[in-house]
């Protein structure tokens, strides 16, 4: 398939998820680096290294199976790291994330993680991705602070393009919030 026959609509559709799926985990990735005791030069530049490796391993992974193949990194796991690398330098903490990076790996390729998700009871599994962003999802509302206008512009943009256009909803909150971000000189 030519790239050039991709109708509009799919290729906004892997944009958008693109782009929230990694800018809706990048602050606790941040908040992971910054609880390793990082620079901000350094975190930028790991952030960087993660962007472009999951661009390469989307890439090759999308080539290989010709389907769409996102890659991307555990927003749960990341959600752990916050609390568990307090307190540790940050080569242990760069070690620690090549072994868990591995150990996954190993874990996928193995066929060791569908059967550990064939054991464990969804409801369970579901519990626990709860616990750990709960604390996240609860500061999310904390940020709401002085920015009710761009918040209620991109839920009412969202909820009116639900309804009408639902492929369009969650690029609609985006555009909404980018145009009152811009209006307001934010």
């Amino acid at each position: 398939m030519r790239l050039l026959s991709l109708p509009l609509p799919t290729v906004l559709s892997g944009l958008v998820a693109v782009l929230v799926g990694y800018a809706s985990s990048a602050a606790i990735i941040w908040q992971a680096a910054l609880a390793a005791g990082a620079t901000p030069a350094e975190i930028a530049g790991w952030m960087t290294a993660l962007g472009i490796a999951m661009g390469i391993s989307t890439l090759t992974l999308t080539l290989w199976y010709r389907a769409p193949v996102l890659t991307a990194w555990s927003t749960p796991g990341a959600a752990l790291l916050v609390t568990g690398l307090q307190g540790l330098s940050l080569p242990d903490a760069v070690g620690i994330f090549i072994v868990a990076n591995a150990l996954i790996v190993l874990c996928g390729v193995t066929g060791l993680f569908a059967r550990l998700m064939r054991i464990i009871p969804h409801s369970l599994a579901a519990a626990m991705l709860a616990g750990i962003l709960l604390r996240f999802g609860l500061q999310a509302f904390g940020t709401l602070n002085g920015e009710f206008v761009m918040c209620g512009g991109m839920l009412l943009a969202w909820l009116l393009f639900k309804v009408f256009a639902p492929r369009y909803a969650v690029i609609a909150a985006m555009v909404m919030g980018i145009t009152v971000a811009l209006i307001q000189g934010k």
